[in-house]
């Protein structure tokens, strides 16, 4: 059984491979012996759960006129209440909200609970509990803009002071903080303060070159530090950094994705908290990919979600995760799979996920893409699994 497993993932690499190495060699002068590399690293082992529709739970369907894209998810202390956002349209308008009690199998939707001005905020609505240095626990959601796109009213934001009962909408950010989107993760640091970390270009734009901007809030996410550029890197556009810390808790990683996608994605650490960043370097042809997210599991291993643009691979452009040791991460290493999680009739066009790990192991990742390939646009879908499972597929 394992080897007629691997034969098929084999003759579906070698197909989707040598398609997408025409594309690669449409680049600029891609040389011989990097091709070659790219071809032996498409080799790695890939889990299909894509197919397996049980998994699969819509949180908003598309339909012919709606398209809903882009969403991220929190889960709550109780290990089973999960709320998500997104947006209508790509990058489009805030105002959808959905909350899950029985670990994302059933939702409801709050969109009428939340303040009217929700529904001005523009593109990639991010939710994050934030605690601040008292203990007391906040949920946020920024997005990139108030009203005009790429205006001034930078990063506004909605407030829950009641673990999501009520909401009350804040001012936004403002001009300094200026973005493409919103913070794409934050981490909480050890005085208890938070820092957050997201992307521009110049003036905010979506433009090159882009830069990854840092900042930390000590009073639970309402007042914000002087944004600071901590990542740029000459022919390259860091950008949507996923920032967390490491199993041991003494340093901070983020993950980045790398927009000119002539390569692998990028990698920093800080040991002091943010203080200082080590200079970005490329990460594995595993982790390539776009809008990085996940979780460590509690037997030390990380499963990390996003939209795969790793060079030749055979599942470029779906929505796939990674598993490895943040060991790997941290000395470049391969990691152990990845697993191709949802299949997408238009490709790229999906993978900005919420990934969640419940008390008994299971993951729930959560994104947008085509879900059905008919006439109905993009829906916010999620998936769930246990590394057991993905393991013995693995073995089989």
């Amino acid at each position: 059984m394992k080897s007629m497993w691997f034969v098929a993932v084999a003759l579906a690499a070698a197909g989707i491979v040598r398609g997408a190495e025409k594309k690669e060699a449409k680049r600029a002068s891609v040389p011989p012996e990097l091709t070659a590399r790219w071809k032996e690293e498409a080799k790695f082992p890939v889990v299909d759960l894509s197919q397996d529709a049980a998994r699969q739970v819509v949180v908003a369907a598309g339909t012919e006129n709606v398209y809903q894209g882009h969403p991220t998810t929190v889960l709550m202390p109780d290990g089973k209440t999960i709320f998500c956002v997104w947006c209508v349209n790509h990058g489009g308008a805030a105002g959808p909200m959905a909350r899950s009690d029985d670990g994302g199998q059933t939702w409801v939707r709050l969109d009428d609970t939340l303040p009217p001005g929700f529904k001005t905020h523009q593109n990639c609505p991010s939710i994050y509990r934030i605690v601040d240095p008292q203990g007391k626990a906040r949920l946020w959601v920024f997005s990139a803009w108030r009203g005009k796109r790429f205006s001034d009213d930078a990063m506004p934001g909605i407030v829950s002071e009641d673990d999501g009962k009520t909401w009350k909408e804040m001012p936004p950010l403002g001009k300094a903080f200026r973005c493409v989107m919103t913070f794409s993760s934050v981490v909480r640091l050890k005085d208890g303060s938070t820092l957050g970390l997201y992307h521009r270009g110049p003036e905010g734009a979506d433009r090159a070159p882009l830069e990854v901007l840092q900042t930390v809030t000590k009073d639970g996410g309402f007042t914000w530090s002087e944004p600071r550029v901590v990542a740029n890197v000459e022919g390259k556009n860091p950008c949507e950094p996923y920032v967390f810390r490491s199993p041991d808790g003494k340093e901070l990683c983020a993950l980045l994705r790398e927009n000119t996608h002539q390569g692998y994605s990028l990698v920093m650490f800080s040991a002091d908290e943010g203080a200082t960043w080590s200079a970005p370097k490329e990460t594995a042809w595993g982790l390539t990919g776009d809008r990085h997210n996940g979780v460590l599991t509690k037997e030390g291993r990380m499963v990390i979600a996003f939209r795969d643009q790793a060079p030749l691979s055979p599942t470029k452009g779906h929505f796939v995760a990674w598993v490895g040791t943040y060991d790997d991460i941290r000395q470049g290493r391969p990691g152990q799979y990845r697993v191709k999680l949802l299949h997408g009739h238009k490709l790229f066009d999906l993978g900005y996920p919420g990934v969640e790990l419940l008390p008994d192991g299971t993951i729930i990742a959560t994104t947008y893409l085509k879900y059905w390939n008919d006439d109905r646009k993009h829906s916010v879908v999620s998936t769930r699994f246990t590394l057991s499972e993905t393991d013995a597929k693995l073995a089989n």
